[in-house]
């Protein structure tokens, strides 16, 4: 079988600067060819890569993209417009694997494509699989996100499949990667971006520092920041510590750059022994890949209440959900993170 897998038109593949479904489908695709399949990825150009390029059993074609926007539609334009340039490029007879909005409605226009066509629901759609008619197949990365499908197109319903996005999970295994003296560790990773919740760490972490009886402890958190990478900004990322500073955490909350070597990100959570997730994205996250890793990694993932976390946290289990939408969220997410520091045996 031929597949087509399409990335976005702001991260480039391999994955030299991270993106979850940059990373799920670059070794899924790989695991495809390995079956023996023909498998080509499309994805942007970047810096002086090739524009053709075979690696892993895969054949790599980079088309001209763009940069990622600050603004949701300057975004879906450019989404709109990287859909075009890929419809004319795609062959004819492959199976399409789309991580795109616009691609398969663009592939059932006339002409339409002749192989089935699939698009992949990494985010919490947003209206547009009202759209999705015509499509061969809706995968959702959670039930929370096959179930916001369902909504929009109720007639789609049988065409809905839940795909929970996947990781490697031995390349996370090891040893801890800290000293039992040091400092128990809470750390994020992840774009810096508003959505993700981050205030509401900064001013948990401010809190945990007026708790007297707390063994050492800091917040590290990694992740892209520029706007270009989908961050929040340099502007952000400053106002993030002037809060912590404010708040009374003082140096115990500090950023590092962003890990996109695999075994560098893995090292940085073995390093963790908790790790905070507290995005706000209720519209957004479909089922994030950070916490995921971090669980392989052996770190306890202390996540908000987004219905899409419910394919993945059994409370008192497996790790701890705490109440976002909580007039006191930093408080309740303080109570939270102190109860896993006191407690060596829920660590």
């Amino acid at each position: 079988m031929n597949i087509a897998i399409t990335f976005g038109f702001f991260l480039p593949v391999p994955p030299a600067r991270g993106g979850a479904t940059e990373k799920i489908w670059f070794n899924l695709g790989r695991r495809l060819a390995a079956r023996g399949h023909g498998v080509i990825l499309y994805s942007r150009t970047w810096e002086d890569w090739p524009l053709v390029e075979q690696t892993g059993g895969v054949e790599i074609r980079r088309v001209p993209g763009w940069n990622h926007r600050a603004r949701l539609w300057q975004n879906l334009l450019l989404d709109l417009r990287w859909g075009l340039r890929l419809r004319r490029k795609l062959p004819r007879d492959a199976v399409i694997i789309s991580n795109n909005v616009f691609l398969s409605i663009l592939l059932r226009l006339p002409p339409s494509h002749r192989a089935p066509v699939c698009v992949v629901l990494g985010r919490m759609p947003k209206g547009q699989v009202r759209w999705y008619g015509a499509v061969d197949r809706i995968y959702a990365t959670s039930e929370a996100v096959a179930g916001k499908a369902r909504q929009e197109n109720p007639r789609a319903t049988d065409r809905i499949k839940v795909l929970r996005n996947c990781i490697d999970w031995p390349a996370f295994q090891g040893a801890p990667g800290h000293q039992p003296s040091a400092p128990l560790r809470i750390g994020y990773a992840g774009r810096i971006n508003p959505e993700k919740g981050l205030d509401l760490l900064a001013r948990a972490a401010g809190r945990l520092a007026r708790e007297p009886d707390l063994p050492s402890w800091e917040v590290v958190l990694i992740g892209p920041v520029r706007t270009a990478d989908g961050g929040g900004g340099e502007a952000f990322r400053d106002s993030l510590q002037r809060l912590a500073r404010d708040c009374g955490a003082g140096e115990r909350l500090r950023f590092l750059p962003p890990a996109y070597e695999p075994a560098e990100l893995a090292g940085f959570y073995r390093s963790l022994d908790l790790f905070c997730y507290p995005s706000r994205a209720e519209k957004g996250e479909g089922l994030s890949v950070a916490p995921i890793e971090a669980m392989a990694a052996g770190a306890v993932p202390v996540l908000s209440r987004l219905d899409c976390y419910t394919d993945l946290i059994r409370p008192g289990k497996n790790g701890v959900i705490f109440d976002h939408r909580a007039s006191d969220a930093d408080a309740r997410l303080a109570a939270e993170l102190a109860s896993l520091l006191r407690d060596a045996e829920r660590r």
